[in-house]
Order: C-alpha cells, then sequence, then structure tokens
C-alpha cells in the first residue's frame, strides 16, 4: 500500500516539475518580448472553437435543440409550417410530415438543430415519423469525434458541400 502511495507521489512529481518550469521558462520569454503570439503557457489549458461558435456558451447555440438558448426566431424557408402550431407529433398524417420532410431535406446538416429549436420556439412538435432521422442527424453532429490533432472538423464536410 505503501509502495502505491508513493509511486502516485513520484508521478504527480514528474507531472508537475516539468510543467512548472516550462510555465517559468514562458513567463521569462513574456517579459523579454520574445514569446510567439500564439504561444501559451504548459499549464492553460486551450480548446480549439469552430469558427461559427462564438465560444462563449458551455453549449454551442448551433449544436443545442435547447429553445431557452436562444430566444430568436429563424425560418428555414418554412413559413407553411406555423400552421401546424399545437399540434402534438403523434397528430400529424403522412402527407402532412411530408411538409416537414420536404424542409429537412433541404437543410444543411448544421443547420438541422437550429430548425428544430426554431419550430420548438414556434411551438410546432416536429411529426414522429422524422423524429428518430432528425434526432440521428443532431447527434451525429453533436457527438463527431473530435480528431487527434484536437481540432473539431464537424464542419469541414458542410464546407466541402456548399
Amino acid at each position: 500500500m505503501i509502495y502505491l502511495i508513493l509511486a502516485l507521489v513520484l508521478l504527480a512529481l514528474a507531472v508537475t516539475i516539468p510543467s512548472l518550469i516550462g510555465h517559468k521558462r514562458y513567463q521569462k520569454r513574456v517579459e523579454e518580448g520574445t514569446a510567439k503570439p500564439d504561444e501559451t503557457s504548459p499549464l492553460e489549458v486551450t480548446q480549439e472553437v469552430p469558427a461559427e461558435c462564438c465560444g462563449q456558451h458551455a453549449t454551442c447555440e448551433r449544436d443545442s435543440l435547447l429553445a431557452a438558448v436562444s430566444k430568436e426566431i429563424i425560418y428555414y424557408a418554412d413559413e407553411e409550417l406555423d400552421q401546424f402550431k399545437g399540434r402534438e407529433s403523434d397528430q400529424y398524417t403522412d402527407d402532412e410530415a411530408e411538409q416537414f420532410a420536404e424542409v429537412f431535406y433541404e437543410l444543411k446538416e448544421i443547420e438541422v438543430a437550429g430548425w428544430v429549436r426554431s419550430l420548438q420556439l414556434r411551438q410546432i412538435s416536429l411529426p414522429e415519423q422524422l423524429m428518430d432521422e432528425v434526432l440521428l442527424v443532431v447527434r451525429e453532429r453533436r457527438f463527431q469525434s473530435v480528431s487527434s490533432d484536437g481540432i473539431d472538423h464537424s464542419n469541414d464536410k458542410v464546407k466541402s458541400q456548399v
């Protein structure tokens, strides 16, 4: 048991000491004015933020389905869907669900969460016939893996389609 504790302490020291030395060197370069503009201290935690995201929210608004994130209603050439305000998800006919599907299939992948949020703000429920497919797209965008270089490349596919 004592060896385990000793090993953990040594591991902590092996990580902390080089980080502190690197931070001291970084501070010295900053004071001398020789630090590179994009250089950061080894003790600072940095995270890449996608270009469309302002980085000021815990959840990026473009990926959030929560209507509370943004109160701005944005129409996605879907004004005709306002006629369904107040209707429950299970009360749509297949023809009515097709109207939603037409709008959905015209959207870019990056716009889907915003469209669903807009529908929520307008008190329009998504038809059950389309719900699984829409949530799959949103889920894939939200949980798309970050590449090994630490940058979120989830928008690369969308940009290449434009």
